[in-house]
């Protein structure tokens, strides 16, 4: 009839009868109600109390009466791909008055999968605003972020060779890809615009900068990729988290670490001779100030 708090807990409050008195189903017939004239009447005359099977529990939610289903993705088959199969059966078997709820770690995919592209492209414009702060410009952070659909191609190219889905594992893989990709291509545009600060031009600082900073990206790279390898492999409980989450960051580093290589100092090369060839246009085009001839001294 009510609820209470206490002790921060809430409390719910029941009116119930003394024990000798509800003991037995009979026992309701002594209860009495009122009646659409305001006269007290026996439930008796009302009711009739008989014995019938029902479950031991009825479980509400939302407080709703509701039947709890528990079931797990076939082999093959992402997560997300049985919660949707599981929608589609619902809304074509239910019958009318009935709807569904996910609840548990079903409900938080499901919450989590529409913020995934959110999550996504604020973590790439997060690095984006980072590296135009510590380069001072917006050129260079775009050439190391270009680098990142490489390891995109990577990392579901590889699930996709392994028979894995697309699932909230996958996608916390790509997330991490986006620093992951970038380290290797910060390693060789840092080390370029050093050279270019010394007087060397575009070519030869990209050239040198990716033959300086081979063996620092590999043995970095190698060490991360040996690493994953455990997660690729797992058995056992929860293994199917770990090889999904593990096949990602593999095949997306993996990929990245010898396309950018070649990659990212010819994106150099074009993007800085790009930006080269508007600085020089807009000082051409920038008006002078007109040149007065010197003034006559006084004898």
């Amino acid at each position: 009839m009510n609820d209470f708090t206490f002790a921060s807990r809430v409390y719910r409050v029941y009116v119930q009868a003394a024990v000798p008195f509800r003991n037995e189903p009979r026992d309701i017939d002594a209860l009495y109600v009122r009646s659409a004239k305001g006269e007290m009447v026996p439930l008796e005359s009302l009711v009739q109390v008989r014995p019938i099977t029902s479950a031991q529990n009825i479980q509400h939610y939302n407080l709703y009466r509701s039947a709890t289903i528990n079931g797990q993705a076939a082999p093959g088959s992402s997560s997300g791909q049985a919660l949707d199969t599981m929608e589609a059966v619902a809304r074509k078997t239910l019958p009318v008055g009935y709807t569904f709820e996910w609840t548990g770690l079903s409900q938080e995919q499901k919450e989590a999968g529409r913020s995934v592209l959110v999550i996504f492209g604020l973590g790439v414009v997060f690095v984006f605003l980072v590296l135009s702060a510590q380069y001072e410009s917006f050129a260079l952070p775009l050439i190391i972020l270009l680098g990142v659909p490489v390891a995109m191609l990577g990392a579901l190219g590889l699930q996709n060779l392994r028979g894995l889905q697309n699932d909230v594992f996958c996608q916390v893989g790509l997330v991490m890809l986006v620093g992951l990709a970038s380290k290797n291509a910060i390693l060789i545009v840092e080390f370029a615009e050093q050279l270019r600060h010394e007087g060397r031009s575009v070519v030869d600082a990209a050239i040198h900068s990716a033959q300086t900073r081979l063996r620092p990206i590999l043995m970095t790279s190698f060490a991360f990729l040996m690493g994953v390898v455990p997660l690729m492999l797992a058995s056992g409980a929860g293994a199917s988290a770990r090889k999904s989450l593990g096949t990602t960051v593999f095949g997306g580093m993996l990929l990245s670490t010898f396309v950018n290589l070649i990659f990212i100092p010819v994106l150099y090369v074009v993007m800085e001779a790009a930006r080269l060839r508007v600085r020089r246009q807009g000082d051409v085009n920038t008006p002078q100030p007109p040149v007065r001839p010197p003034e006559p001294h006084a004898p």
